[in-house]
């Protein structure tokens, strides 16, 4: 083969792989405006959106040693996400966070805290303390926790919330579970809200089947002369299996096994795209209702180009995005790419700092933001 048709083909090949990435990078990105119960292929391009944009950068830097113009295709593939992509990487360099905070701004923190490694409390009791010593270390006015383990009504469980209130220094909870889903003949298994300002109201929103998942909280909170709404979520989980997680480990077809992974895998995917789709939707209704202005934290189980993160983030401000810098990973483990964890605000505040603590003390990092109502 002459070697001109051999570079007029080649050519050709990575102008079309590029323009294919370009696409599939810009189905990503904006997958959130898609139903993902009949679009829920476009959810994996979610998840792979920032390895897309590495691959776009890769192929501009090729570009500008081979032929220059066709860099293009990358280059207006990225401006048309800009927004998209502000949200999954912040275009600033580094944050700061102040420990100490301005005495007029309030203090968020999210954590889904993994029942507080209460499974190891016997042999491993100083988990449960470092936990606790770091919401003390930083202090937040309000608290929301995911996958709390805890009891309101026995005084000798191992995680008595009345007990640990003390301890972080708060004076109201308001804790939502489903009995169908107890942990143990002691403690409940939901959600949980703490706050160092007054409560005056509370309500757990629920839907069939009832389950962890379909069920959500909202905490009406007053700071002097001013009332919010704070959402409490937990969207639904992936449940891998260890074989799940083996697998996304070494993602290789070598025998029926493998491939039964495979399957299960895209399945639990798929499912969770679309469950995530209804309790978002549920959510954003209940908050449109609010006569306050609304915080919301939680664990999305879900990226940030996402149908969830765009339905429940319509018209608020991720704290994140704001002032947090570089991936934010809050998830620890399969990818480093994961912030499923986040904290939105009504934009009647201004996001003063934002940060997550990077100490592996569950199996997410905590969060935490201070914001102030706008002057």
């Amino acid at each position: 083969m002459p070697n001109s048709l051999f570079r007029r083909l080649t050519k050709k090949f990575f102008i079309i792989s590029n323009i294919i990435l370009a696409v599939l990078f810009l189905l990503g990105c904006y997958g959130g405006l898609f139903n993902p119960q009949y679009w829920w292929p476009l959810g994996f391009l979610t998840l792979a959106t920032f390895y897309l944009l590495l691959l776009l950068i890769v192929f501009i830097i090729f570009w500008i040693f081979v032929k220059p113009g066709w860099s293009l295709i990358s280059f207006a593939a990225i401006i048309l996400a800009y927004k998209p992509i502000t949200n999954i990487v912040p275009l600033r360099f580094s944050s700061s966070f102040t420990q100490q905070k301005q005495a007029a701004a309030i203090r968020m923190m999210s954590w889904n805290v993994e029942h507080f490694d209460i499974l190891e409390h016997k042999t491993h009791p100083e988990k449960k303390q470092e936990m606790l010593q770091l919401v003390n270390d930083y202090q937040p006015d309000i608290a929301c926790f995911q996958e709390m383990v805890g009891s309101d009504s026995v005084p000798n469980a191992i995680n008595y919330v009345p007990e640990m209130m003390q301890q972080m220094g708060m004076q109201y909870f308001n804790y939502s579970y489903n009995r169908k889903v107890d942990f143990d003949g002691n403690h409940h298994f939901g959600i949980i809200t703490f706050s160092k300002y007054p409560i005056i109201n509370k309500q757990t929103i629920s839907y069939y089947p009832y389950d962890y998942n379909s069920i959500f909280q909202y905490t009406d909170i007053v700071k002097e002369a001013d009332t919010f709404r704070v959402f409490n979520i937990h969207l639904q989980s992936l449940k891998f299996s260890s074989g799940n997680l083996k697998f996304i480990d070494n993602p290789e077809i070598k025998s029926q096994q493998d491939m039964t992974e495979s399957k299960n895998l895209i399945y639990k995917l798929r499912i969770g795209f679309s469950k995530r789709k209804t309790q978002s939707e549920r959510i954003k209704e209940e908050m449109n209702k609010s006569p306050y202005p609304v915080m919301v934290c939680g664990d999305f189980n879900d990226v940030p180009n996402s149908y969830a993160y765009t339905t429940i983030g319509k018209g608020l401000q991720n704290a994140f995005a704001e002032k947090g810098s570089g991936i934010g990973r809050t998830f620890t483990g399969i990818s480093p790419t994961l912030r499923i964890d986040n904290i939105f605000v009504s934009d009647i505040f201004s996001v003063e700092q934002y940060t997550r603590i990077d100490k592996k003390l569950s199996d997410h990092f905590p969060i935490f933001a201070d914001i102030q109502l706008k002057k």
